[in-house]
This record gives C-alpha cells, sequence and structure tokens, in this order.
C-alpha cells in the first residue's frame, strides 16, 4: 500500500463505472456519512464470497445506521453484477476492470498473476474520505468480520457526530435554535 494511505490521511477520490454501467466518484457515494470501503479481488475468490455474505447479513445495520458501504474489484462490468447477485449485495460495486486504483495505490498482488487482483483491503472512512482504519485481507483473518466493522464504526460516529450523546450541555439548546450540531441539519452536503 501506497505510503500516504495511512488512518488519518484522504484516501483518494476515484471515479469508476458502477455496476448500473454508471461513473461515480467515491465521495458522491459516501455523502456526509461514513463509508466501508471494500477493495476486492473479485468474483472468483472463495474468500472475497465469504466476507460478502457476511457483509449481505450486517447490511440491514449498515443501511439504518447512516453509514454507505462500496465494494470495487478488478472485475469487468458483468462479472462484477454476477459477483454483486450471487452474493445478495444491495450496496453499490464499482468496476476497477483497468487496475486503476492496484497501480496508484501500489496493491498489486503480485502472487496471483493469471487473475492480477488488487491484494484486499477493507478500510473504514469517516466523512470527507479520511481513513479512520485499514485491514489487509490477503489471509482471510487479516479481514473485518461484522463485529470489528461494528466497533469501528461506533468510534466514527462517537468522534465526527457532536450529538452522538443528547445529554451533552447544549445539545438541547441547539435542536431548539439552529440545530447546527444534529445530523444531517449541521452537516456539509
Amino acid at each position: 500500500m501506497r505510503a500516504d494511505i495511512v488512518p488519518g490521511a484522504t484516501f483518494p477520490d476515484y471515479e469508476l463505472t458502477d455496476h448500473t454501467k454508471i461513473r461515480r466518484r467515491l465521495s458522491e457515494l459516501q455523502g456526509i456519512d461514513p463509508m466501508i470501503l471494500i477493495l476486492s479481488r473479485g468474483h472468483y475468490c472463495p474468500k472475497d464470497h465469504q466476507q460478502h455474505l457476511e457483509l449481505a447479513d450486517f447490511y440491514p445495520k449498515i443501511a439504518v445506521s447512516y453509514t454507505q458501504i462500496v465494494t470495487i474489484s478488478t472485475d469487468n462490468i458483468l462479472e462484477t453484477n454476477e459477483f454483486r447477485a450471487a452474493v445478495g449485495a444491495q450496496w453499490t460495486f464499482l468496476s476497477d476492470s483497468g487496475r486503476k486504483i492496484q497501480q496508484d495505490l501500489d496493491i498489486q498482488e503480485y502472487t496471483d498473476p493469471h487473475h492480477n487482483p488488487m491484494i484486499p483491503h477493507t478500510l473504514v472512512l469517516e466523512p470527507g474520505l479520511r481513513i479512520y482504519k485499514i485491514y489487509n485481507g490477503y489471509w482471510f483473518w487479516g479481514r473485518p468480520s461484522p463485529e470489528d466493522l461494528r466497533q469501528d464504526l461506533r468510534a466514527v460516529f462517537q468522534k465526527v457526530q457532536p450529538d452522538w450523546d443528547l445529554s451533552t450541555p447544549g445539545l438541547r439548546e441547539d435542536w431548539e435554535g439552529e440545530k447546527k450540531l444534529h445530523y444531517p441539519y449541521g452537516q456539509k452536503r
């Protein structure tokens, strides 16, 4: 992984084609929310399938928690759609069949020259594509479990949401006034 891709840094705002053939920027997909970003080997990898099956089971919690999730793989659009359907994912998948991200982030998995995938990573991003945590998933046990992600997202929300604890002094007054400290009223769009 490139030396500047570390917790606290801003992740690059890549633009790729999604599973519906629309060009999308990561910042557009993230909006004002935290995001789970999966850099995936792709449809052929049983480890990626298992990780995505677990994320699909976890997705109802992600969907109600003001959190976005995006998968990027080196699959083409057809393979991207097949992978997404096979694991029952309801979130956006982006295709990087040109290996732009693999090359830019220096994450080519040199142990698999046949598929030429990227080394799988999962990133937890704060709003603004700010990196909170990076998991290297070359080995399956390096990938975060849903519980790991829940803990990370709890910490992110405690950090970035001023209204995390409604008993914090001043929050009631803010609610009755301008709502600058309450989600989503005080958030930049």
